[in-house]
């Protein structure tokens, strides 16, 4: 049996915000982090960090200023995948195979603007778009998957501060909310998220940048997720977020969540 710990974080440029990420390494020691909102180009992301905290094999999809993922793991990382869901360029998806034989994708779906209408607003056409094609892949899978990230979507009622509140806001539209779905449903996703923090008990992983006390008002929305294909869940052992991390100096709007796994 082989203990592996798996985190991930959209942490909003990593080389502006390397020392929050140097911190969480240091007190968590997740075997892998998945990074998301990168910001860097692959040949100038910031390897001597990582390197010195043992964390030697590192996977980079990305692009100057924007978007852009990041696998970094103590263990090996083999058969490396990139996708682009938007034929666009954009760096959002990497997939790489553990040593036990799993496939770990990170994927970093699109915000999708403010307007929720695609005629009004191209970019939330292109969201959906990039939903619908993972959809068509999850289909494709074989057992034996595991797909984290931020998928920029709080699906539930209890994924949001306020479910009346942002039915109308873009990351809770019901459009958008079916998308999740379908594309849950191509693979059977178990959403680790709520299998183990189950509703109707909130869970955000984001807290706007615009709340002078986000903790006090705490109007935050689950928008970062771990899932697995069903055969995986009995070696999931545990998922848990690490809100301190919103407190930290020069934070990310979004916060880590990790999954402890026995394969």
């Amino acid at each position: 049996m082989t203990s592996i710990s798996i985190a991930s974080w959209n942490i909003n440029s990593v080389r502006a915000r390397i020392a929050i990420v140097e911190k969480f390494l240091s007190e968590e020691q997740p075997d892998i982090l998945c990074l998301q909102e990168t910001k860097v180009e692959c040949r100038t992301f910031p390897f001597d960090m990582f390197h010195k905290l043992g964390y030697t094999h590192i996977v980079t999809h990305g692009q100057k200023m924007h978007h852009g993922v990041a696998t970094i793991s103590k263990i090996p990382l083999t058969d490396v995948r990139k996708y682009d869901w938007q034929a666009n360029g954009e760096a959002r998806h990497i997939g790489v195979t553990l040593p036990t034989g799993q496939r770990l994708d990170n994927v970093y779906i699109p915000a999708g603007g403010d307007i929720p209408d695609r005629d009004q607003n191209p970019k939330f056409g292109q969201k959906l778009d990039f939903l619908e094609r993972m959809t068509t892949w999850s289909r494709e899978l074989d057992a034996s998957h595991i797909i984290t990230g931020d998928f920029n979507i709080a699906p539930l009622p209890e994924d949001v501060w306020s479910h009346k509140a942002l039915l109308n806001v873009v990351s809770h539209t019901p459009i958008e909310v079916e998308a999740l779905a379908h594309l849950q449903a191509a693979a059977n996703w178990v959403d680790l998220g709520r299998h183990f923090i189950p509703a109707p008990s909130p869970l955000f992983t984001w807290w706007s940048y615009r709340a002078k006390d986000w903790a006090a008002s705490n109007r935050g929305r689950r928008l970062d997720h771990m899932w697995v294909t069903p055969d995986l869940l009995p070696n999931a052992k545990s998922h848990r977020i690490v809100q301190p991390a919103r407190s930290w100096e020069k934070p990310s709007d979004h916060i880590p969540l990790i999954t402890e796994f026995d394969f």
